[in-house]
């Protein structure tokens, strides 16, 4: 197998989702509590580092999990003999372009996380691809995917994209990460049917719309964006998890056909009431820290939810009063987290 260096210490996942909790490393998903990037996270605009001859490099044709992390490669070139790989690995290098990997046809995972790549192009061969990551490259449109009706996941996170465009024949596809990029409108998702994942945080997308043909979405997030109404959610019946923390948005609203929502992230805000939500009775983690609720009886919205656990309040006029932990305590008495603090009984 290949060498591969071990990356650098990684930090915990806030709780929240503002990007996929599977692109980039597994283990960490490096982000501030905004849902912006850290600005400690790799950069592809910033290498020092001098590429390595791929001779130098010993491949081993049987392996069939091949991982090339961070071993400076500057060209994809010489991995012929790779004919057995299913995953390929080659996150954090140097590679500026997608080349010479028409032979590995039985690939079905191949990550190019972190590094300087600029045009998705010359993967028609790889029609057996389930997964594809891009993050962090330099890549400005979605295009050279024709061949890759197979796909369930993608991930385009921190890119330079302007526009969701080319995916309508991904017809299989179950996750989409977009977060980070330069979106402003929600478009040309109609034939995603099996889409059960949106990720788009971080963007520029200033309406919720278009989203009537994702029926199996169960994660949608676009934290951090320019939305200022909850609308355009009605079909999304089987929807679980809803982030939209960061945005502008003053009234809560355009749920009511979300009724299978256990998580509502809606942080960081312009809301003045709690309300429209008493209908969600399996939510279990309900996120509304930095917002201007100031009415102890709002929390009544949140009294047929006999499953929540988890609620965020901080930062909110209510939280100056002393009683302020005993008073959620006693209004909802199945919680069993007031904003980072387990209660302790």
């Amino acid at each position: 197998m290949a060498t591969l260096s071990v990356g650098e210490p990684q930090e915990m996942e806030v709780d929240r989702k503002g990007e996929s909790e599977e692109s980039g490393d597994d283990d960490t998903r490096r982000k501030s509590l905004n849902g912006e990037v850290d600005s400690n996270l790799p950069s592809s605009t910033v290498k020092e580092e001098s590429p390595v001859d791929m001779d130098t490099i010993t491949l081993d044709p049987e392996e069939e999990d091949v991982d090339l992390v961070h071993c400076r490669i500057g060209k994809i070139e010489g991995l012929e003999v790779l004919q057995k790989a299913k995953t390929l690995s080659l996150r954090q290098n140097l590679i500026k372009k997608i080349e010479n990997l028409e032979s590995l046809i039985s690939l079905r995972e191949l990550d190019l996380y972190d590094n300087q790549i600029r045009k998705l192009e010359n993967l028609q061969n790889l029609t057996e691809l389930d997964q594809l990551d891009l993050s962090f490259n330099l890549l400005r449109k979605i295009e050279g995917l024709e061949s890759q009706t197979p796909l369930k996941k993608l991930f385009l996170l921190h890119n330079k994209i302007s526009s969701i465009t080319n995916l309508e024949h991904l017809t299989g596809l179950e996750m989409l990460e977009l977060g980070s990029n330069r979106i402003r409108v929600i478009e040309n998702l109609d034939t995603l049917a099996s889409l059960q994942s949106l990720f788009l945080g971080t963007n520029k997308v200033t309406q919720l719309q278009h989203l009537e043909g994702l029926h199996n979405l169960t994660v949608l997030s676009i934290q951090s964006n320019r939305i200022t109404k909850i609308e355009g959610l009605q079909c999304l019946v089987n929807l679980k998890e809803l982030y939209l923390s960061h945005n502008g948005i003053e009234v809560m609203e355009g749920l009511e056909n979300n009724k299978k929502l256990t998580t509502l992230d809606i942080a960081a805000n312009r809301i003045k009431k709690i309300e429209n939500i008493s209908h969600l009775m399996e939510l279990q983690e309900f996120w509304m820290n930095d917002n201007q609720i100031e009415n102890w009886s709002d929390l009544d919205e949140l009294k047929n939810a006999k499953t929540l656990e988890t609620v965020y309040l901080e930062r909110n006029p209510l939280q100056k009063d002393p009683q302020y932990r005993r008073k959620i305590m006693l209004a909802l008495p199945s919680v069993r987290q007031i904003d980072a603090t387990f209660i302790r009984f």
